[in-house]
């Protein structure tokens, strides 16, 4: 077992998977991995046609994406990849992410 472990409420062991990245050429943009994080950890934000990141409400906008705004505020819970339909998220360990 790793060096960090958490408890779940009966007792049994459990590592916390933290969000780690968002592939923006696979995410749809459907928002349900924001709509269930409810620790403002998820952003949307709007894709150009040059694949680069603009405020959702600007001219320049092709397609909506996510992406992580406080990526410090995840608690590991792992509801926004549980949700996400195109398999764009990636988590990565807490023990790998405190080693990092």
């Amino acid at each position: 077992m790793s060096d960090f472990q958490a408890l779940r409420r009966d007792g049994t062991p459990w590592l916390p998977m933290f969000i780690e990245a968002i592939n923006g050429e696979t995410c749809i943009g459907c928002g349900r991995c924001y709509k269930v994080c409810t620790h403002d950890v998820l952003a949307m934000m709007g894709m150009t046609e040059d694949d680069e990141l603009v405020e959702p409400d600007d001219d320049e906008v092709e397609r909506m994406v996510m992406t992580i705004a406080n990526k410090g505020n995840c608690v590991g819970c792992e509801s926004c990849v549980q949700v996400c339909g195109s398999k764009s998220i990636t988590l990565i360990s807490a023990a790998d992410a405190l080693a990092a």
